[in-house]
């Protein structure tokens, strides 16, 4: 357990240290909306663009990994719907935005942290570019359709699906994405060169960054008055979510067998850090908020538990 804590320690002492540093006003809501635009338009986009430019297309498109993991998020999102519109009775906006909570990772500012000290920076990349693909094509899109199809005041679905189409098309992330494929199919060589130094750069600054912006967007998040729906939106992310990915990859493993691990610590981080923002436009932005702060923070001990778990299967992560 003192190797786990010795994991997941650094990470959340840097979240801690961000949520100290906002709640101490040394640095504003303002600043930190900063800092995260630099990791989502520079650092991560770097990052990407590294690791898919960097190995043959037939490492980053692993067709098994994909499937298990958007197959499995899908499960925990409809779970999810189900259990809030016919077991709770909530809105369909309100039981898809909970399927959202539930199975989307902030895959980008956490997982990728805490994946690349399990199973190495290579593998952790090519994960994280595979899931940002299923988060941001897959899930981001089925639940946010399904959301306006529920709220009274919104288009067509089709409507829905250009609009966000449109949106991913300008995504720098996605735009860094089509540039490393490309790179790979063409074989350039690009690798130690000028231009692979300074993207490395950026991609090296992504973690640390991401990291203290996630612990300053945690000041001033409310919970009360919500506790039996927030928790049961962090505990399914946080618990069902790692389960049913990890069921789906032990029955159709991956090639790459440390791309198990990765798919579970992925799969067992928060929510996405715009989860809140996505949701307010339908006026559920505060419940949205209250459970990413409750998650984030119980992910200290579940995480340290997953990883703890993973240590005592034999062969899920890979020996050092």
């Amino acid at each position: 357990m003192t190797e786990i804590l010795g994991i997941t320690g650094p990470i959340y002492l840097v979240i801690a240290l961000g949520f100290l540093a906002g709640r101490l006003e040394i640095f504003s809501k303002a600043d930190m909306r900063v800092l995260g635009t630099y990791v989502v338009k520079f650092a991560l986009p770097a990052l990407v663009f590294t690791a898919l430019s960097q190995r043959p297309v037939s490492d980053i498109l692993n067709g098994r990994y994909m499937f298990d993991y958007a197959i499995g998020s899908l499960i925990v999102m409809m779970i999810a719907f189900a259990w809030g519109w016919q077991r709770q009775g909530k809105s369909f906006t309100l039981s898809s935005l909970c399927g959202l909570g539930m199975s989307s990772s902030n895959s980008g500012f956490i997982g990728y942290p805490i994946a690349v000290q399990v199973v190495g920076p290579s593998t952790a990349a090519v994960a994280l570019a595979m899931n940002m693909v299923i988060e941001n094509l897959v899930m981001i899109p089925i639940t946010l359709a399904m959301a306006d199809s529920g709220n009274s005041g919104a288009g067509k679905w089709y409507r829905i699906a250009l609009e966000s189409m449109g949106k991913l098309a300008r995504n720098p992330v996605i735009l860094a994405m089509l540039g490393g494929f490309g790179v790979a199919l063409l074989e350039l060589p690009i690798a130690g060169g000028v231009l692979a130094r300074t993207i490395n750069m950026l991609a090296m600054s992504s973690a640390a960054v991401s990291l203290f912006v996630i612990g300053g967007a945690l000041v001033g998040l409310p919970i009360k008055g919500m506790r039996r729906d927030v928790s049961a939106i962090a505990l399914g992310k946080l618990v069902l979510h790692p389960l049913v990915i990890g069921l789906l990859v032990w029955l159709l493993p991956p090639s790459d067998p440390s791309l198990r691990a990765a798919a579970v610590v992925f799969a067992g981080v928060p929510m996405l850090s715009i989860y809140p923002i996505l949701a307010q436009k339908y006026g559920f932005d505060a419940l949205c908020a209250a459970a990413l702060l409750l998650a984030t923070v119980l992910s200290f001990v579940t995480i340290s538990l997953l990883l703890w778990l993973l240590g005592e299967l034999p062969g899920w992560i890979p020996a050092p």
